[in-house]
């Protein structure tokens, strides 16, 4: 195996794509009006932005540049369109293969309009779709299960963002948890979420 492909073996998108994949399919059209954990989003919009993210995340693991990965996240607010269901799948599938490619995680990128290294838009896309996987899942009162490896990888990656990056798009302020917490509430509170977020803490922020 070469050094690339070793590199690339390191980060495996396929639980994290398997798990948002369950919990879009297991989410009733009469939901797509409910809060989330997301100030900003009800449901509609947390699916939109998840179509819209694994569009630009596999556009930028195969470096084809364009709109979909020049396009700041906060321009507009997303929504989910006719057949929402299907295109999600596809941009999955379509982001797993991508990333699945050794040379995704070599040379630089460009995401969100940013350009940055392969490696870090990987790690950038991973931790996208765990945070949106936990959103989702306490948005609908659907159980939630990411593999431990896809939550280190997030892990590590937040524990990096400076208090200063904090409070725009991206992430919101750290949220304080015990040192002993489990990792995913660990994850969820590096990446601005209170993890006994309910519906009904919504008016607490």
């Amino acid at each position: 195996m070469t050094e690339k492909a070793e590199r690339a073996a390191l980060i495996d998108f396929a639980a994290p794509a398997r798990e948002v994949a369950r919990l879009a399919a297991g989410t009733a059209d009469a939901q797509l009006s409910a809060p989330t954990p997301c100030p900003a989003y009800a449901v509609r919009h947390l699916l939109g932005h998840l179509v819209g993210l694994t569009a630009a995340f596999g556009d930028a693991a195969r470096k084809d540049l364009g709109p979909t990965t020049s396009t700041p996240p906060d321009t507009e607010l997303p929504d989910v369109a006719p057949g929402w269901r299907a295109e999600l799948t596809r941009n999955l599938d379509g982001l797993l293969a991508a990333w699945r490619a050794p040379d995704a995680w070599e040379g630089e990128t460009q995401v969100g309009g940013v350009t940055l290294p392969g490696a870090v838009a990987g790690r950038f896309a991973l931790n996208e779709l765990v945070l949106h996987g936990w959103d989702l899942a306490r948005a609908t009162g659907q159980e939630y299960a990411p593999d431990e490896a896809s939550l280190k990888v997030a892990h590590g990656l937040l524990a990096t963002v400076a208090d200063e990056a904090r409070g725009g798009s991206l992430f919101g302020p750290a949220v304080p948890v015990a040192p002993q917490a489990p990792l995913l509430e660990q994850v969820v509170a590096l990446g601005g979420r209170r993890p006994d977020w309910t519906a009904t803490t919504t008016a607490d922020g």
